[in-house]
């Protein structure tokens, strides 16, 4: 019985956690970014791509990525080609844990396929 409740609760912070990064990447981001197509901002499946093959582990991913929200700059920027398209993104003044919440999900994420109830845009 202690097993199970023990499963029981991992599994539900788990989803807790997936649930949580879902609503602050949609809440957030894509008001620049869309998922699949750019149009104001380098889409998320780009950055996604982009990031993943720098930091192919997540515990990198993550950390590279929300340092570099946290605080945008060209010079740290793996991304120069979307500054020279789109201008560097702004200062979004987020928690550093909202980021990673926000980073662990695009990292979890394939969006050129449907997920958390959300279709192809």
């Amino acid at each position: 019985m202690k097993f199970s409740l023990l499963y029981l609760s991992v599994f539900i912070n788990f989803l807790n956690a997936s649930q949580s990064g879902s609503l602050l990447f949609h809440g957030n981001c894509t008001t620049c970014h869309f998922e699949t197509k750019a149009v104001s901002a380098p889409s998320m499946m780009e950055v996604r791509k982009r990031y993943l093959s720098a930091f192919p582990e997540k515990k990198d991913f993550i950390k590279q990525m929300s340092q570099w929200v946290q605080k945008p700059s060209e010079t740290t920027s793996i991304m120069q080609d979307a500054i020279d398209k789109y201008e560097l993104m702004p200062n979004l003044a987020f928690e550093k844990e909202v980021l990673r919440d926000i980073a662990e999900y695009i990292y979890e994420t394939d969006f050129t396929k449907q997920h958390d109830g959300h279709s192809l845009k």
